[in-house]
């Protein structure tokens, strides 16, 4: 229920919530001759789709596609594959010679791909005439992205959840070991120190973890953070951007978590701890100490919890360094692309799809249509869960497009719950997101090299970390980085940075 519920993370539009589709035209009164129906126009759309419908309805046969439909007059068809495979689908259907008008991207390289090989139709003139709901609710910055010598080529798809990342503390161990709550990086190791070593949960064994993290450092943002460094990011220096992961404060995070990985403070067995292996972690209660996903205790803490309802987590405050730095990675502005094929002849029709969904039907897309969904009571909305998990596959259709306000996301996930702290949680990592300056979209330099630098990175990294080699190797990886095509990228990075500046 709960993964339903938070799937399609996304802010909000103009929705009405009104509940339903727009009714139909009143009955003429006069003896007028009634004007011919406008005839709908057409719009072949394909997007991913990982939802089961209820018996008797399919992509192309449920109650919100027929409500898109008739607020758009639009004849609406829909070709919708696995995330797991989509991808591939998408090159596929491209490299056909039967091509949709719609085609949601979910990967920047893909897009730049299809945007390098003049796939692509500019929708400009057919944006200012039938989006004025997009232009109103995507931010300027993401127009920027998928513009090209003034011509936008995708109308994008707001991230409106940037980083999942919260320090996650076990109060019920810091009582038992009459321990404050964290607030320095110097405070956390010593919390680490002896939630591994002082048997917080009593019961006579050396069987419980300091610190969890996961596979190529994963769970490390707010430890980089009180360093004043995140991975993967391009940062500011004399004027140029610089790649994050070859700064001298990066090297100096390794050597700390080296130093933690030696001292057995972290999960020894992190190097091997894929995301779901460190959420069975916690929920087994051998850990007290991690940074985990903002809606854990609808998670791994919950599972903690009803294994142990002695279990007490709380969200705590992130690791401040030594110089007073903290924070946690910002993750890319967009999460989507909808690109119009060069073939089509149906942007217009397009463009006033898109603008619906952002618009006046997204509340509906969201939240459902309410009195079936949901109901307002005492002025917020209260799911009826029941129906939601019987239509979640909607959320395939509100994650398409985003506006950059999260007032209806909001008030879906407080219909969860208060207690559960969400939009807190939200809120709470949005005050210290660390942002990169480079905010485009790959160019084909980084595009031809990001999988190898990224592998090297993630490679050199755990081993520095869990010292098969030694720390000082940090400065042979960025020759090699800049060597095998690091350089090129930079120069990229910082055209498109000295672009931006006139």
């Amino acid at each position: 229920m709960t993964a339903s519920l938070l799937a399609g993370c996304g802010g909000t539009g103009t929705g009405t919530g009104a509940g339903s589709a727009p009714a139909g035209n009143a009955p003429t009164t006069d003896n007028s001759k009634p004007k011919e129906a406008e005839k709908p126009g057409h719009v072949t759309m394909v997007y991913w789709n990982d939802y089961k419908y209820p018996d008797g309805l399919d992509d192309n046969n449920n109650p919100y596609l027929d409500y898109m439909k008739k607020g758009t007059n639009l004849d609406i068809k829909v070709i919708t594959a696995p995330n797991s495979g989509y991808k591939e689908k998408l090159n596929v259907i491209m490299a056909s010679g039967d091509l949709p008008d719609l085609m949601f991207v979910n990967d920047p390289s893909l897009y730049v791909n299809y945007l390098n090989q003049k796939a692509l139709k500019p929708l400009n003139a057919a944006i200012d005439k039938f989006g004025p709901d997009l232009k109103k609710l995507i931010p300027q910055e993401a127009w920027d992205s998928v513009t090209v010598d003034g011509k936008i080529y995708a109308i994008p798809t707001i991230a409106d959840i940037q980083s999942t990342e919260l320090m996650w503390v076990r109060k019920d161990w810091l009582d038992q070991l009459k321990l404050p709550e964290p607030k320095t990086l110097d405070d956390y190791v010593k919390t680490a120190k002896a939630f591994a070593t002082l048997d917080p949960d009593g019961n006579g064994k050396n069987d419980t973890v300091g610190w969890l993290i996961g596979e190529n450092l994963s769970g490390t943002g707010p430890i980089f953070g009180a360093f004043g460094v995140q991975r993967g990011q391009w940062v500011e220096r004399g004027g140029q951007l610089v790649y994050s992961s070859t700064l001298p404060e990066m090297k100096e995070a390794l050597k700390f978590l080296n130093g933690l990985y030696n001292d057995k403070v972290i999960d020894p067995e992190w190097a091997l701890s894929k995301s779901k292996t460190v959420e069975e972690k916690v929920g087994s209660g051998k850990a007290g100490l991690y940074s985990g996903p903002w809606h854990a205790r609808r998670g791994a803490i919950l599972t903690s919890q009803q294994n142990n309802p002695k279990a007490v987590w709380k969200e705590s405050e992130f690791p401040v360094g030594k110089d007073g730095k903290f924070g946690v990675q910002a993750g890319p502005l967009l999460s989507g692309f909808n690109v119009v094929p060069a073939t089509s002849k149906n942007e217009e029709s397009v463009v006033k799809l898109l603008n619906f969904m952002i618009g006046k039907g997204f509340s509906d897309l969201e939240l459902g249509f309410e009195g079936q969904i949901w109901n307002r009571k005492d002025g917020k909305v209260v799911t009826n869960f029941e129906e939601h998990n019987k239509h979640v596959y909607r959320n395939s259709l509100s994650r398409i497009i985003r506006p950059s306000d999260s007032t209806i996301y909001f008030d879906k996930l407080k219909s969860l719950g208060e207690d559960l702290k969400l939009v807190d949680n939200i809120e709470k990592i949005n005050k210290v997101l660390m942002y990169s300056k480079f905010t485009g979209i790959p160019g084909p330099v980084m595009s031809k090299n990001s999988a190898k630098l990224q592998k090297l990175e993630d490679e050199t990294f755990t081993k520095i970390v869990m010292g098969t080699i030694p720390v000082d190797d940090f400065d042979k990886f960025v020759d090699t980085w800049k060597k095998d095509g690091g350089s090129d990228v930079a120069k990229e990075v910082n055209d498109w940075y000295a672009s931006r500046k006139k």
